[in-house]
């Protein structure tokens, strides 16, 4: 398995933006699907945004559809998730998620067997 770290959370206002990154540890995460996964307070929780190993295939919830967009740097070892036009519904913590795939496509959400510990994002109206 591999190791993550999420940052870039934060307090923001309605209609503001903010990066995500998941730092990972090891050598070979380019082999490794990624995800963003989120809970808000009393909800379980749901999807976000999915990608490839490669970066070339992504997947996004329709919730956040047009606003949110993941991206990768491999030789970084981190992924992103920008979100615009932040709304006070995307308050919740913010999950990194990593399942290790020989496949090129986004992995499905019930796949991933490392997680991050969270970054907390908070949108005021």
């Amino acid at each position: 398995q591999v190791q993550l770290a999420e940052s870039g959370g934060g307090l923001v206002q309605t209609g503001g933006s903010l990066r995500l990154s998941c730092a990972a540890s090891g050598r070979t995460f380019s082999s490794y699907a990624m995800g963003w996964f989120r809970q808000a307070p009393g909800k379980e929780r749901e999807f976000v945004a999915a990608i490839s190993r490669g970066g070339g295939k992504t997947n996004t919830a329709d919730s956040v559809k047009g606003r949110f967009t993941i991206t990768r740097d491999n030789a970084k070892n981190t992924v992103y998730l920008q979100m615009n036009n932040l709304e006070p519904e995307d308050t919740a913590v913010y999950y990194c998620a990593a399942v290790y795939t020989p496949f090129t496509m986004t992995a499905p959400v019930n796949r991933y067997d490392s997680w991050g510990q969270g970054t907390q994002v908070t949108v005021s109206s």
